[in-house]
Order: C-alpha cells, then structure tokens, then sequence
C-alpha cells in the first residue's frame, strides 16, 4: 500500500466534515448577523443609532443627526470535538467509521454555536413576557404579546424577525388555527427555509417561527422563548489555521487527522473559534411558560 494513501484519506475527510457542518450544523446561524474569517480573537460588529428629522428657517442651516455610532465587541472563544479511531477496530466493523466521526463533530459545534447564541438571547434585559398555554387562545395571544414588545420597541422588521420555540410550545402552537393552517400562513411558509442546515421555519405574523430542543430550562415550569430582529445578534467565527483541513471556508470549522502509533490509532479532531453578542437589547424580546402543563384542548 502507498505510504501517501493518508493524504487522500485526510482530503476526503475534510470535504465530508465541510458538507456534514453545512448540513447538520447550527439551527440558529441563519438568524443573526455572521461575520466570518475573523483574524485575531475579537470581533467587532456596529451599531448605528436612531436619528430626528428637524425643521430648518429658509436659508438657515441644517442640524446634524448626530446618529451614535456604537462598536459592539465580542472575544471569540476556542471549542474542540475529537474522537480516537483505532486501527484495529475500523477492520471489525462494517460501517463508515470516518462518516461518523465526521457527523458527530460537526453536529457537536452545532450544537455549541446554538447554546452560544441562546446564552446571548437570555441575556437581554427587556421586561419577560409570561405565556399561558391553558387554551389556543392563551398561546395566540401571548406569541401577539411578544410581537407588540417588539413593535412598541421600533424593532419589528417584518422579512428580519425569528422566534424560537421549545418543543411542548411548538406543539402548543400548531393547535392555534392561524399558526398551523396554511389558510392563514400560505403554503410556501409551511415550512419556511431560511437557509438553515437543520431544523425548520415557519412564518406567522411576518416571524419566522423555529422549535429548538436547546432554549433554556426546556422541558421545566420556567422554559424560555424569544423573538429577536436579526440586526440585535451576531456571531463571530474565526479563522480556521492552515495548517488544518477547511481552511477559508464560510464555516470556520477546521480539521485535524493525527497519527498517534503508542495508541495504533489515529486522533480525529474537530476545532472551531467563535462568539455571540447582544448588538441591540432593544432587539430581543423573552418569554416564559411552564413547559410541563398539558397541551390545550380548547
């Protein structure tokens, strides 16, 4: 056997991780601003703010906006998913071992990104709302709750805003004719595709709307929701070294085959460096229910 068979080996591993990550990566990347290839490890994102339109005498001069202009920072983080394949071991087995050590990396700094980026979200200081989820119409309303802080707070953008869900609130939600039924959502928003490698969308009252199994505290009496405009989050990704496999590609995701012959076995790793930050709290609205209560009946 060729002594170089290794290097087509670590080529085809490093396309199957790029195509794994895209496919089975963060549900949440989609939904905020992403900056990518980001050298040195902080991240700068701008925020701009509102200006007042005034009067002038005729002839008279203009006065300045004076818009404030805001540099939001975030210091990007180092995060690590590898797995040890023995040499022995792959000639026992009958499945694509490298595949799996790819899919398993990649879903795990998923996994990180969307627990990053949740983080964030519950780090807003807006006033919470409380949903009640005794009766569809308790849920309509307090999802409409939601959007009203948004509005009130000059940030609803319709075409900008997401949401998400834990599963039981999702499923609170499809009983509420106008958030299941495509006579009110319109077929081509039943699912809604955002681009997101996993997960699904769906648009009512102009948010597009997800269920994640990772909002904080799911499943118990203080599970959190939030709707966010797109503009009040980012995410920063670093810039994957050289010297490891996906170097330059959108996703930041490096990785790195070793062999380590005191074990006969080779060190299959994923890296990655990135953050999330709150660009705009006036952005991002949060919700609370008790996640355990029935499922409504009426």
């Amino acid at each position: 056997m060729s002594t170089s068979i290794n290097n087509a080996f670590i080529t085809q591993y490093e396309r199957d991780v790029h195509d794994v990550f895209q496919r089975d990566g963060s549900v949440l990347k989609p939904t905020v601003r992403f900056k990518s290839d980001v050298v040195g490890s902080v991240a700068t994102f701008q925020k701009i703010g509102k200006g007042t339109a005034t009067t002038k005498a005729r002839h008279g001069t203009i006065t300045p906006m004076n818009q404030t202009h805001t540099a939001v920072s975030t210091t990007l983080a180092d995060f690590y998913a590898g797995d040890w394949v023995d040499k022995l071991d792959e000639a026992k087995i009958n499945i694509d071992e490298r595949m799996a050590i790819a899919r398993g990396g990649a879903k795990a700094l998923g996994r990180k990104v969307d627990s990053q980026l949740m983080t964030i979200l519950d780090s807003t200081s807006q006033t919470t709302v409380t949903l009640t989820v005794t009766t569809s119409a308790k849920v309509r309303n307090g999802l409409l709750d939601m959007v009203e802080a948004m509005i009130v707070n000059d940030a609803y953008e319709p075409g900008n805003m997401y949401g998400v869900m834990s599963p039981h609130l999702w499923a609170a939600a499809s009983t509420i004719n106008e958030f299941a039924s495509s006579d009110y959502v319109g077929s081509d928003g039943l699912p809604f595709n955002v681009g997101a490698p996993v997960g699904m969308f769906k648009r009512w009252a102009n948010v597009l709307w997800t269920v994640h199994s990772g909002v904080p505290n799911v499943g118990t009496s203080t599970s959190k929701m939030f709707i966010w405009n797109k503009d009040a989050i980012g995410y920063a990704a670093g810039k994957t070294p050289a010297n490891l496999a996906g170097a330059g590609k959108e996703t930041s995701v490096g990785a790195d085959i070793t062999w380590h012959g005191d074990r006969a076995a080779h060190f299959v790793n994923h890296a990655m460096s990135g953050s999330a930050v709150l660009i705009d709290d006036a952005g991002v609205i949060e919700g609370t229910l008790n996640d355990t209560s029935a499922l409504p009946v009426s």
